[in-house]
């Protein structure tokens, strides 16, 4: 499977890069371009085939910044690491809602959307998108950052998701969007319950039903919280790299093509000893 110049036969890895100060997991963490540039070629380094620039924190009930203070972190960030990938070969994704952010980030070097809304947030963003065959992610979300996580509910989690991004793939293509340039995310955390979660990720092959590479970003989540608070009672996001570990290889052996990660180094050691236990003695693919 080929996606955004990807070989996705084997599983690759999107580094995250929250260049905010309210993220769940790392707000803060990256407040200068320097520290872009430093985390960039860490990442890049350790095998990362995707930077994920992201301006806005999404998780719950996070404050929404102005379309000029999204702007002005994720642009010069993008710009500066541009080099950076591409002597390493990877790409820069802008995760972003806002087609008034992807025309800038664009201009300035990212090749990818990722976007919660799957598009849907802001109806210039298909359009855009369309208009210059970006590749995008599709992330599957009820709600918006502030109200998605009221007592979610579904009938059937695994069926509704897969109908729902099923819906948005095919608006994507009805406005011209060619199927090969989608990626889609069944957005752990987006919306669900621990038990939602879990329901999806046992059910990925469900979504590859929609022929289209699917992308897991699981890490650090608060499921991983929660599944382990009795082990963990004064668990933080930061603490949570070993459940972050299993659950992307479980992710990857259900048939997850992309891993959007905080940890890059650790994923890449973690997904090269997978592959080689089961089997892949070629671990430089990984």
């Amino acid at each position: 499977m080929q996606w955004a110049g990807f070989d996705l036969s084997t599983p690759i890895v999107m580094g995250i890069i929250n260049v905010t100060p309210d993220s769940f997991s790392d707000g803060g963490d990256i407040t200068t371009v320097e520290s872009a540039i430093n985390r960039a070629e860490d990442m890049c380094q350790a095998g990362a085939r995707i930077l994920d620039i992201g301006g806005e924190s999404t998780r719950p009930s996070a404050t929404v910044p102005s379309l000029d203070e999204e702007i002005e972190r994720v642009v010069p960030v993008i710009a500066a690491i541009a080099p950076i990938a591409k002597k390493y070969g990877a790409k820069i994704s802008i995760d972003t809602r806002r087609a008034a952010v992807m025309a800038p980030a664009v201009r300035a070097g990212a090749e990818i959307i990722n976007d919660i809304s799957a598009l849907a947030h802001d109806d210039g963003a298909m359009v855009f998108a369309a208009e210059h065959q970006l590749p995008v992610v599709l992330c599957h979300m009820r709600g918006t950052p502030q109200t998605m996580q009221n007592d979610p509910h579904y009938d059937d989690v695994v069926r509704e998701v897969c109908d729902e991004l099923a819906a948005r793939m095919n608006a994507c293509e009805t406005a011209g969007l060619s199927h090969d340039k989608i990626c889609i995310d069944p957005g752990i955390g987006f919306g669900k319950t621990t038990a939602h979660n879990i329901a999806l990720l046992q059910n990925l092959t469900e979504l590859q039903k929609l022929r289209a590479p699917i992308l897991v970003g699981l890490s650090r989540k608060r499921m991983i919280g929660e599944i382990t608070s009795a082990q963990h009672p004064k668990d933080q996001p930061k603490n949570r790299l070993a459940g972050s570990l299993a659950g992307a290889l479980f992710a990857v052996s259900h048939g997850a093509n992309i891993l959007r990660v905080h940890d890059v180094r650790e994923t890449m050691q973690a997904l090269q000893m997978w592959r080689s236990l089961a089997g892949d003695t070629d671990i430089s693919r990984c």
